[in-house]
């Protein structure tokens, strides 16, 4: 039984206390570390700072900018490109508001574009610009443009005000293909604000740099060339990400990552869920592990935030949550955040953070970002992040008041997760990956020239981006061909009535969200993505929100809508998927040892199959349904290893135990290549499939679904999630012989008798002892290890 609230210690300290002399959590914790604070660094205000604005800050306490503001904002006043690196929560934002604010004072005619990666951000920080124009005296309008402004502050915002904040998408389809309405912006452009840098990687940020590039052209056509004042949580490679993201010259641009503001002290734990199963490897479940030690926290009364991994376990966790201390601490003084909840939720979670009124929010990455959601002193993260970066953006969260804080970061069974329990010193003491896209993809390089060409006329001889002249001429050419572009002259004109941008998706998802209706009341209660439709609302299915169970009756496919009836069950649902895999275009191949390794491009065509009832707070499987819907195809990039059938006869273990084998390396490979390539684990997909031994054109039948077929080789597959892919597959190719090399080590090093999740994947025992025999024997023979 816990303590009764009022004999319940209050503060971080008392429950690191409690934890420390807790015979069941203590135990648990792979690592504990002190972090100490850092006392600021300060720099004097520009002796030409606009006395409104110096007033302003002087009103707020502020009698000096901290050492990296000041950087910052003597660089972007001399009209440098700028990127601020550094940690959550160090004062970022005033690195682009003062320059700007300062330039319109000086010029009325100027103009600034904000750019966030989600609407939500753009709301919060419209909230912070205004704040401070308001103390600052000044009456400088500021207008949030997205899909939610109403039509009357669309006209104010084209017309009348020189601050304009919205987001990429809003931008790329609603912006720039109707600049001549926006002339007055374009004309006088001064500068480009774009927060969150980090958040634009892989294909979404392939496809914002071109956004980028069609933007600065544009702005030239209109006679201005703005500064571009980026902003990023801590990355491995702060200066090459924004020079490919703008386009420019790494020369060009002002790093800035040298903090100069203070942090308070902050405790890490990493915390193992105790085994509770020894033969077959199981540990507790990360979610309710993750809520115990929130429940902790939340009765002594501090302000925690934990992050789940999916929508899902955010409502699972939210509901174990409430019933473990919603009788203590109030019902309403825990909540969800997540994307689907409609705007006005989400305004009403932080608006309730920010104030006070929340102790506790269960959310997904979609709090990671820095909207304001007041001071919090507890971070929890239930399973890794993905990434070094994002588990400490994420733990940024706490401290914000310069005093003590504590994150812990809650392992699940994921490999990559027990690799980091093992390991802690990998999460602590290694740099922040580095965020990479590829612009250069030709499949996102021609729908944004064509978008361009939409926008305005190519002369002859004009570069686009990252091709050189001669290759935007080849392209265009292409387009020619096809009918959607044409050549008079000098010059290289749209041709048809198609309107380019509402055919380009930036994020590699359908346009349209499903609408979630409640039957009984005939409202609408959430939105969802076209991708995780399939998985989250197909008929029958349980779908969670604000920590009640909805059944959905009746998915209507065609309309994007989903009807569902609220339900009490004693179980949540989780979908089946089957994955197959064609082969399209073999870009390179080389051997491997005795096997036979490549890359190139693939199509994975995805099937709900069914789906699974599990328990709620047992976790147990209580039964099976079928999913009837349509299959979801992906055009990407995959490294694919193809062993000899002669090879797996050779380990004379039959042919079923290679296939096990051939499961468990690709387990292994997958978890070392995450880590030697600093990805995250979800930008990797991997399944298994078959392919001819001879043909060397990449000509081989669709792979996977029930696994490899007797009369084929079997290979298995590592692939880019990402639509089109970023290069992880390519990459996985040229350190082939490294990561089979590792993925050896791994398995050699790991210290189960007979597999287990960590190694080759979660199996039973039985099963586990012949696959990892046979992976090691695959692995050995490949190699001539044997």
């Amino acid at each position: 039984m816990p303590a009764p609230p009022w004999k319940v210690e209050t503060g971080v300290d008392a429950v690191i206390h409690r934890w420390l002399a807790s015979g069941a959590v203590r135990p648990c914790f792979t690592a504990d570390r002190e972090l100490p604070p850092v006392e600021p660094h300060h720099a004097p205000f520009p002796d030409d700072l606009s006395p409104a604005l110096r007033g302003a800050l002087e009103a707020r306490g502020i009698q000096q900018l901290y050492a990296h503001q000041a950087q910052a904002i003597a660089a972007a006043r001399a009209g440098r490109h700028v990127v601020v690196a550094t940690p959550t929560a160090s004062g970022k934002s005033l690195c682009f508001h003062l320059p700007v604010l300062e330039a319109i004072t000086r010029d009325p005619g100027a103009s600034a574009i904000y750019l966030y990666p989600t609407k939500a951000l753009s709301r919060d920080q419209e909230a912070g610009v205004h704040a401070l124009i308001r103390e600052a005296g000044l009456s400088i309008p500021a207008v949030v443009y997205d899909g939610d402004t109403p039509g009357d502050a669309r006209r104010a915002a084209r017309e009348r005000s020189p601050i304009v904040m919205t987001n990429p998408d809003m931008l790329h389809a609603g912006i720039l293909p109707h600049h001549a309405h926006w002339a007055r912006t374009f004309q006088k452009l001064k500068y480009v604000i774009l927060d969150e840098l980090h958040t634009y990687r892989g294909v979404f940020g392939s496809n914002v740099a071109h956004v980028l590039a069609r933007l600065q052209r544009i702005a030239a056509f209109h006679g201005s060339t703005p500064a571009f004042l980026c902003a990023t949580a801590t990355i491995g490679n702060p200066r090459e990400h924004a020079a490919r993201m703008l386009g420019v010259p790494e020369g060009d641009l002002e790093i800035v990552t040298e903090s100069g503001a203070p942090r308070g002290e902050r405790r890490f734990f990493l915390f193992n869920p105790p085994v509770v199963n020894e033969e077959l490897g199981i540990r507790a479940s990360t979610p309710k592990s993750a809520v115990r030690l929130a429940a902790d926290l939340a009765r002594a009364r501090v302000p925690t935030i934990i992050f789940g991994q999916s929508r899902n376990s955010v409502e699972i966790m939210l509901k174990y949550l409430r019933e473990e201390v919603g009788k203590e601490v109030g019902e309403d003084a825990i909540m969800a955040y997540r994307g689907g909840y409609l705007p006005e939720t989400r305004r009403r979670v932080e608006r309730g953070l920010r104030d006070g009124e929340i102790l506790c929010v269960v959310a997904t990455s979609a709090l990671e970002l820095g909207i304001d959601i007041g001071d919090l002193d507890a971070v929890i993260c239930a399973g890794y992040p993905g990434s070094i970066a994002e588990t400490w953006q994420r733990f940024g969260r706490a401290g914000r008041r310069g005093e003590r804080s504590v994150a812990v970061l809650c392992a699940s069974s994921a490999p990559v997760d027990q690799y980091l329990a093992r390991n802690p010193e990998l999460l602590l003491d290694s740099h922040a990956e580095s965020a990479r896209i590829d612009p250069g993809n030709t499949e996102i390089l021609i729908q944004h020239l064509k978008c361009a060409a939409f926008e305005l006329p190519f002369l002859m001889g004009e570069r686009y981006a990252v091709l050189a002249p001669e290759d935007t001429t080849a392209a265009l050419r292409f387009l020619v061909d096809h009918g959607v572009v044409h050549e008079s002259g000098d010059r290289f004109h749209w041709a048809t009535d198609a309107y380019p941008a509402n055919h380009v998706s930036l994020r590699a998802i359908g346009w349209d969200n499903f609408v979630i209706i409640d039957k009984a009341h005939g409202r609408t209660i959430a939105e969802l993505d076209w991708r995780s439709t399939p998985t989250m609302l197909h008929e029958q299915a349980i779908y969670q929100h604000d920590g009640e169970q909805y059944q959905v009756e009746r998915l209507d496919y065609e309309n994007h809508k989903a009807y569902v009836t609220r339900v009490v069950p004693d179980y949540f649902t989780q979908a089946m998927t089957n994955r197959k895999v064609a082969v399209l275009d073999e870009s390179a191949s080389a051997s491997l040892g005795r096997a036979q390794a490549a890359w190139g491009e693939v199509s994975i065509v995805e099937k709900i199959v069914g789906y699974k009832k599990i328990k709620f707070y047992t976790h147990e499987n209580a039964g099976y349904g079928d999913v009837r819907l349509p299959d979801i195809q992906k055009h990407t990039t995959s490294f694919w290893l193809t062993v000899p059938e002669a090879l797996c006869e050779a380990l004379g273990m039959g042919r079923p135990a290679a296939i096990e084998g051939l499961r468990g390396i690709a387990r292994a490979l997958e978890t070392v290549s995450t880590i030697a390539l600093m990805c995250d684990p979800r930008d990797i997909g991997q399944t298994l499939g078959d392919a001819e031994g001879a043909g060397q054109n990449g000509d081989r039948p669709p792979t996977g679904g029930h696994g490899p077929q007797p009369g084929y080789d079997p290979t298995l597959f590592l692939f880019d999630n990402a639509p089109g892919g970023i290069g992880l597959a390519e990459r996985i190719y040229e350190r082939r012989e490294e990561l089979l090399a590792r993925a050896r080590k791994l398995l050699t090093g790991c210290g189960c008798a007979a597999g287990c999740p960590l190694c080759v994947g979660a199996v039973e025992q039985t099963a586990g002892a012949v696959r990892k025999n046979a992976t090691l024997g695959l692995i050995a023979l490949i190699l001539h290890q044997a």
